[in-house]
């Protein structure tokens, strides 16, 4: 596998020094040097942040020289607040989660959205509709996961009490999806590559795909989050990273399969067809497409809808995000 990480970063080392998908820009070389040349980027196993292990040579690129990924092994709430306790400098995670985290006084800053439409909903033959979950019982992978959370929101919207009305069991990915095989479970939240798992085997019916669905299709799912101070004190070294993982977007939409064995060269290890398959289906490279002061301010509502989060909507963006980093780069980085 290290062999393997190693001669990816050669052939993309290769590339960056042809100029291959604009990775040297002439925006960056007029800009200030990064205030500091180390970085650390949080690593979990969702496909769906492939951006940032793209990002690497990019940020070479951007004039980073020590970059390292920390292992969180999670996302959602956990996530966020790891992320504002100072344990890794930038990164993805997934918006929903972030609205909790800024709500429990987590140290970050939201920059930007990288995609939408991540997540899928799958039903046993008992589920017809998400209104139909009352009662019912539903895997994710643990409470206040990037799964719970957005479904929490999602179950919300359709007038349901996600804290009463679903009764809610916290297990592996890998149980969860065997036992709605089974028929011992009544949905499973998925983020890739586990719908194109589901989807191959024909398990479950799938209730929401919110790369299609309205309202979230509407909205980012995943997100470009730092530690507030760290931004602070790295302005130019915050923006540089944004961009880095912003053109990574993109790569993962022009070349997937780079994409995939960034991915793979981090040590997981998913059934490769699937992986391949959910980097073509996710969204990558319209982040200018969507406004992410709208994503947060979407699921804030919900969440306090939910009674998840208590904080107004416009004081959790007003403290928790920030974008001038973001306009900047959709003024200078034209498609």
């Amino acid at each position: 596998m290290h062999e393997s990480r190693r001669e990816f970063l050669r052939l993309f080392g290769a590339a960056a020094a042809a100029g291959i998908a604009g990775i040297r820009s002439q925006s960056a070389n007029a800009e200030p040097p990064p205030e500091t040349t180390r970085i650390r980027l949080p690593k979990v196993p969702s496909i769906c942040i492939a951006p940032v292990f793209v990002a690497e040579v990019l940020l070479r690129a951007e004039g980073f020289t020590d970059i390292s990924y920390v292992d969180f092994g999670v996302s959602g709430v956990p996530g966020a607040q790891m992320m504002g306790e100072g344990l890794a400098d930038i990164g993805m995670n997934f918006a929903a989660p972030l609205v909790i985290g800024l709500d429990r006084g987590a140290v970050i800053s939201v920059l930007g959205g990288v995609h939408v439409g991540c997540f899928e909903l799958f039903g046993s033959p008992r589920v017809s509709s998400i209104k139909d979950l009352k009662g019912k019982m539903v895997s994710v992978l643990a409470k206040e996961s990037a799964q719970h959370v957005f479904l929490a929101s999602i179950a919300t919207s359709v007038g349901l009490d996600p804290n009463r009305d679903i009764e809610w069991v916290y297990q592996p990915a890998g149980e969860g999806k065997r036992l709605l095989a089974e028929g011992k479970i009544d949905a499973y939240l998925g983020f890739p590559p586990d719908p194109q798992e589901l989807r191959e085997k024909k398990i479950g019916r799938m209730l929401l795909n919110s790369a299609v669905d309205r309202p979230w299709s509407q909205y980012f799912c995943c997100m470009v989050v730092a530690n507030r101070d760290w931004v602070r004190k790295h302005p130019a070294a915050a923006k540089r990273a944004l961009r880095a993982i912003l053109k990574g977007s993109e790569l993962c939409a022009s070349d997937p399969e780079l994409a995939v064995n960034a991915y793979l060269g981090q040590g997981y290890t998913p059934n490769p067809d699937y992986a391949r398959q959910a980097l073509r289906d996710l969204p990558y490279g319209r982040w200018r497409d969507y406004n992410p002061e709208d994503t947060m301010r979407f699921y804030a509502l919900r969440l306090r809808e939910a009674g998840m989060v208590k904080s107004p909507p416009q004081k959790l963006v007003s403290q928790g995000t920030d974008w001038r980093a973001l306009d900047q780069l959709k003024r200078e980085l034209k498609v």
